[in-house]
């Protein structure tokens, strides 16, 4: 039996939500509640990178691709993408395949 429901993911938001008029959505999704659980942890740990990345833009002479916390930054953004494409309708895959992030 599928427990799979229709979503809606704005990825700069970092929202889920199960009405698409709610948000501007990047992509639709099918998931069970685990999954989408699975999702707004990443999204979470996602912000924590991004709060830990915002000390190191004070730093002018640190390079970004010498940096863990922009690593650990771009890993988890991966890692989001990587959920929405196995989650994702066809149209979201396409998506995501033309954005190239998964490479």
């Amino acid at each position: 039996m599928d427990n799979k429901k229709t979503f809606f993911v704005s990825v700069s938001a970092g929202q889920i939500v199960d009405e698409p008029g709610e948000i501007n959505f990047d992509f639709e999704i099918r998931a069970t509640s685990e999954e989408i659980d699975k999702l707004a942890e990443l999204f979470e740990v996602l912000e924590e990178s991004d709060n830990k990345t915002h000390f190191r833009a004070l730093l002018p002479f640190k390079e970004y691709h010498k940096d863990k916390e922009n690593d650990e930054y771009d890993y988890e953004l991966k890692e989001i993408y990587q959920t929405l494409y196995n989650l994702g309708t066809e149209e979201t895959r396409q998506h995501i395949q033309k954005m190239n992030v998964l490479q």
